[in-house]
């Protein structure tokens, strides 16, 4: 069945104003100031007072559950779709994360070729914190030219006293083997990293671009939001024409240590013309941890997917367009990681949309052309909950 939404503002991110929408299986067929099919069956879906925005892309989740930093207890459970669609988000990229032990890639793709099945876009990184990473085949280079989900490496620890301490050297030939895969397999092979709190901060990372022919777009360095000296790191990388990425899970407790609120993050760069180098992305199902100043486990609270549009309507709230705001959860994602169907309202591309009401607040979620939500009720729970 054809569907029509009628009526609705549309921001593909950039606003377009009052139009007509029409899908047509998995993909936007047509985007007018009015669209009549005549003769055909089409579900219409009424988008009076509503705002249309692409699908939400989250490119950072513990899809299979993270943790274990406060031992077996303390791992985090496995995210369901329920989660994912009252998020908004129709794309998903999995990660493991601290745990490449009990945790496996395996068990990742698994869960990935799941949240599929059940309707969502989804893709994966190899490996895990540690370098070298832990792969598929025993090679970064084949897993990203022979796995079909595998889109990049990561998440790699950096400036984090959980990290494996990587050489320069061993980070350099990491993302030389990503870039060259990538190119052979079409796919955007970048190095996600995670970041940590240590002093060091970006310095590998810049030194990497500033000596070697790697471009800063290799790497895709995330929880930049962590401290406000990576933070002002962040910028100039930013500004050196790098992708940064804020995580949107947090807690008050850490604003007060110093981490900046993703929203107050993603203003400053729209502030600063960066708004089309800035993603923002949840950290989703994985551990929140707070460690004492011996770096001994003190507290410990669990991501949520949800927060990722909570922070751009926060950003909204406080003066960001919502045109600027919201590239950090489509445009921008879908352009680092290559995604060429993703994070837009445009003919052609994958019928993946969120309608929110006047108060921002997401109303309808509709991922390849199937509503998986409507008047704010679920009508797709996956195959457990």
């Amino acid at each position: 069945m054809l569907k029509l939404i009628k009526g609705i503002e549309v921001y593909s991110p950039k606003s377009l104003g009052i139009k007509d929408v029409l899908i047509v299986g998995d993909k936007i067929g047509k985007i007018d100031d009015e669209v009549d099919i005549l003769g055909v069956e089409v579900e219409i879906i009424d988008g009076k007072g509503k705002r249309l925005l692409p699908g939400f892309i989250d490119s950072h989740v513990h899809i299979t559950g993270g943790g274990g930093e406060g031992g077996f207890k303390t791992r985090t459970p496995e995210i369901v779709l329920s989660d994912i669609i009252k998020g908004g988000i129709t794309t998903i990229v999995g990660t493991l994360g601290t745990d490449g032990i009990t945790r496996s890639l395996e068990n990742l793709y698994a869960k990935a070729k799941a949240l599929e099945e059940e309707g969502i876009t989804t893709f994966i990184y190899t490996g895990s914190y540690r370098v070298p990473p832990v792969t598929f085949t025993g090679s970064i280079m084949k897993d990203l030219i022979l796995i079909d989900k595998v889109i990049g490496v990561g998440e790699i620890a950096l400036s984090d006293h959980r990290s494996s301490q990587p050489t320069i050297e061993e980070i350099k030939r990491l993302a030389a083997d990503a870039r060259v895969s990538g190119i052979l397999s079409g796919k955007a092979g970048v190095v996600n990293i995670h970041m940590g709190d240590g002093e060091k901060g970006l310095d590998m990372l810049m030194e990497i671009v500033d000596t070697t022919e790697i471009p800063i777009t290799q790497f895709y360095p995330t929880h930049v939001n962590r401290n406000p000296y990576l933070f002002r790191q962040g910028i100039e990388f930013a500004k050196m024409g790098g992708f940064i990425d804020f995580t949107t899970s947090s807690d008050p407790v850490f604003y007060e240590e110093g981490e900046i609120k993703a929203s107050k993050a993603l203003k400053k760069c729209i502030e600063d013309d960066l708004e089309d180098n800035v993603t923002l992305t949840s950290d989703g199902q994985g551990s929140l941890p707070k460690f004492n100043e011996k770096r001994e486990l003190v507290g410990l609270q669990v991501g949520r997917v949800t927060t990722l549009f909570k922070e751009v309507r926060d950003a909204v709230f406080d003066g960001v367009p919502l045109e600027k705001a919201i590239k950090a959860i489509t445009a921008n994602p879908a352009k680092i990681l290559k995604l060429s169907s993703k994070g837009y309202i445009k003919e052609g591309y994958d019928a993946d949309m969120v309608l929110i009401d006047e108060e921002y607040n997401i109303d309808t979620v509709i991922a390849k052309g199937r509503i998986m939500m409507k008047d704010k009720t679920i009508l797709t729970y996956g195959t457990f909950e």
